[in-house]
């Protein structure tokens, strides 16, 4: 991951004038943006930087090229606009403006200011044009993106991640909440440390990692890497390439298209796949595994268990025990390695 260091040297305070092609709009607080400006030209970049705020970026139809920012007090307590205008003069400094291609909306402290009750949340939401990359970071907050193309990076100390119909690659990250993907296309980096990933409808490389929660796959294409140490992992309709594997609980895929490598050190497996790719390697130290592969299809089988089954094996060579089978089936092809140390594998045949 590309992220990290990403708030070291936010010092000052500056609020810039206004800029060729920017307007200004100042909002009362209320449900309405504390500030506003809107910007024209051929923006092709979106930089956004806060400490103690969420960043939303998006593409929607119909909507002006603008940042809005919004500012409450830390903990969400309501403050009057005087309140606010003063403890940004004095604490913050915000820089919102455009250079070129590029906007750039950022919230910094002023030096050494640590005084989290006065603190303040500011947020930002840009709407801007479908072709547009992020560079995104906040330490207070969530982040999402919607309906864009090119590059997106993006990180979080503090907050959750939600990345819905982005077209190009993506790289993030948080230490503290769950993340969301669906739409999307590209390169796909995504991290968590304290949360859950759910992917559904998505296509290309992906790398989902967390350290403390579930993984959800639903209709996923490409070569995907999926990891846990502290969650189940389900998975529906999955096509290409599939490694996964879990610390602490069950694995579930059904309807997978392709090769597949998984394992658990502490739950159950049950896999089902439809169509047979380049392999499939099952381990699980501590449950059973359930089995579910298409039928006539040839196969090296190297099965080991508590107990292994395999009802209605016809057109096998090779050895069969209680414990272990391997051999070639319909005159052997694609390896099939299933290993579970102290449960049974249940493997059987369904669909052709």
């Amino acid at each position: 991951m590309k992220n990290n260091n990403y708030l070291a040297g936010l010092t000052r305070f500056m609020l810039t004038g206004i800029f060729a092609g920017i307007s200004i709009i100042l909002f009362a607080q209320d449900q309405t943006p504390y500030y506003t400006k809107t910007f024209e030209g051929s923006v092709n970049t979106v930089e956004v930087q806060t400490s103690g705020g969420s960043i939303f970026v998006a593409h929607e139809a119909g909507q002006n090229n603008r940042v809005e920012v919004y500012i409450k007090g830390n903990n969400g307590k309501e403050l009057s606009k005087a309140e606010i205008e003063e403890r940004l003069k004095e604490k913050y400094e915000l820089i919102i403006e455009t250079s070129g291609n590029k906007v750039r909306a950022i919230a910094k402290t002023k030096g050494s200011f640590n005084d989290w009750k006065n603190a303040l949340s500011i947020s930002f939401k840009v709407y801007g044009p479908a072709k547009l990359a992020t560079d995104l970071k906040t330490s207070g907050g969530s982040i999402s993106l919607k309906g864009l193309t090119g590059n997106q990076e993006f990180a979080t100390s503090g907050g959750s991640l939600k990345v819905e119909n982005i077209n190009g690659d993506i790289d993030g990250a948080t230490s503290g909440g769950s993340i969301t993907i669906s739409g999307s296309e590209g390169n796909i980096d995504l991290a968590t440390s304290g949360g859950s990933i759910t992917a559904s409808n998505c296509k290309g490389d992906m790398e989902l990692a967390t350290s403390g929660g579930s993984l959800k796959l639903d209709n996923l294409q490409g070569k995907i890497e999926a990891k846990t140490s502290g969650g189940s992992i389900s998975g529906t309709n999955v096509k290409g390439e599939l490694e996964t594997s879990t610390s602490g609980g069950s694995v579930k895929i059904a309807g997978m298209s392709g090769s597949l490598a998984a394992g658990t050190s502490g739950g159950s497996m049950d896999i089902s796949i439809v169509e047979l790719g380049s392999y499939v390697k099952l381990r699980n130290s501590g449950g059973s595994i359930n089995v579910s592969l298409p039928t006539g299809k040839g196969m090296d089988l190297d099965l080991e268990g508590n107990k292994v089954s395999v009802p209605g094996l016809t057109n096998f060579s090779g050895s069969a025990s209680d414990d272990e089978i391997k051999g070639k089936i319909n005159g052997g092809g694609v390896p099939v390695t299933v290993k579970a140390s102290s449960g049974r594998v249940n493997l059987s045949f369904g669909t052709k």
